[in-house]
């Protein structure tokens, strides 16, 4: 590999010569500004805003632009006169947990390799130091005309460095996390988790970038002349509302679906645990919904009253319906005596007379008898049924 820097790790007194080279490579595919009309090669030219004359890359040199618009030469001697230590040196300036670095820090990664024989030795030091205490170096170096930070860490047997961002160059996450307090529930937390563990690990080293070999693909068609474009399928756009429970439920029986069994034990410990929450709409967005409230306690009726009040009502109109017909009767044969009494002389039909009157007094007193001794009995009933909640 090629080195892109040259120049030492300074460790306290003791000098490692190495050069520096990229960790990381772009496997993106890149593309041609091209004239639609004919297919020719669209390029940009380097021209001078004074004179309108195209420059060459000999005659570009650099400036800096002030507030006001004008232009303040710079020249690579001005840069190579400035105060920088670390302009041919990785100076190591602490070492501390790995744990403590923030990975929005973290920026381009390079490989140092040891430069000369005299380098094997220090630099197998520094590395074998860093594996037993478990550490990271924090270390300064200039590269591009600028001054970086860095941390060294080890790769199998390789220090590798991972540019730093300076700490006032990460910004606060203001605004960023949702308004308001959100709750979330125990039942909702048992299926993230139960999600998380049937999806399970994955190998890094098997996932590959889909995109790039369909590029790749349709490039290889067109070049042979065999592409056909396919019929773009416009996905659904997720917008309808769900329960967020529904919406964990399923992502947890898709997932354990597309393992083929895998973590179907935890998956249904999960549904047990959390309930039904019914089915989600595929390609939904994840919005949860306010439940009803539950419905009010309904009031206690005591159901026996209620029955011994109908039944009180039902005695006291029969004990009265009773005594109306009784009377009627009773007026009836008095009538039929008198008529008797007429024909058999004024003594008889006073005898008579008074014999009907106690006859109807006697079953009045009767009937009256008998409805209070109904209402007594649906007193006594009343007393004696235990009082009941009515459903609602």
């Amino acid at each position: 590999m090629r080195s892109i820097w040259n120049g030492a790790i300074s460790f306290g007194l003791v000098s490692i010569p190495i050069k520096l080279v990229n960790a990381t490579e772009s496997h993106s595919i890149s593309f041609r500004q091209i004239h639609v009309t004919d297919g020719g090669r669209v390029r940009y030219r380097k021209v001078c805003e004074l004179d309108g004359e195209e420059v060459s890359t000999a005659e570009i040199g650099k400036g800096y632009e002030e507030a006001d618009g004008s232009i303040i030469p710079i020249t690579d001697e001005d840069l190579a006169r400035l105060p920088i230590p670390t302009a041919k040196t990785i100076e190591i300036v602490s070492f501390v947990p790995a744990d403590e670095i923030d990975p929005l820090q973290m920026d381009a990664a390079y490989y140092l390799a040891a430069n000369g024989a005299t380098a094997a030795k220090p630099y197998t030091l520094l590395r074998e130091a860093l594996k037993r205490s478990r550490k990271v170096a924090i270390a300064k170096y200039a590269l591009r005309g600028r001054e970086r930070l860095g941390m060294l860490r080890v790769v199998d047997d390789v220090i590798a460095m991972h540019g730093l961002l300076w700490p006032d160059e990460i910004r606060a996450p203001e605004g960023v996390a949702p308004e308001g307090s959100v709750s979330v529930r125990e039942a909702e937390l048992d299926l993230a988790d139960a999600l998380m563990a049937t999806l399970g690990e994955v190998e890094i080293a098997s996932l590959h970038d889909d995109y790039r070999e369909a590029v790749e693909a349709m490039l290889a068609a067109k070049a042979g002349d065999g592409f056909e474009p396919a019929q773009t399928v416009a996905e659904p756009a997720g917008g309808q509302v769900i329960d967020l429970m529904a919406a964990l439920e399923s992502s947890v029986r898709a997932a354990r679906a597309s393992r083929s069994g895998d973590g179907d034990g935890d998956a249904a410990a999960a549904d047990a645990g959390a309930g039904g929450g019914g089915d989600a709409g595929a390609g939904a967005e994840v919005t949860p919904i306010r439940r009803k409230a539950a419905p009010a306690a309904p009031k206690t009726v005591g159901g026996k009253k209620s029955t011994a009040s109908a039944g009180a009502g039902a005695a006291k109109k029969a004990a009265a319906g009773r005594k109306t017909a009784s009377v009627a009767k009773t007026a009836k044969t008095a009538k039929t005596a008198a008529s008797g009494a007429a024909a058999g002389g004024k003594k008889s039909a006073s005898a008579t007379a008074r014999s009907a009157s106690a006859t109807a007094g006697g079953k009045a007193a009767a009937a009256k008898s008998g409805a209070g001794a109904a209402k007594s009995g649906t007193g006594a009933a009343k007393k004696a049924a235990p009082r009941k909640r009515s459903s609602a």
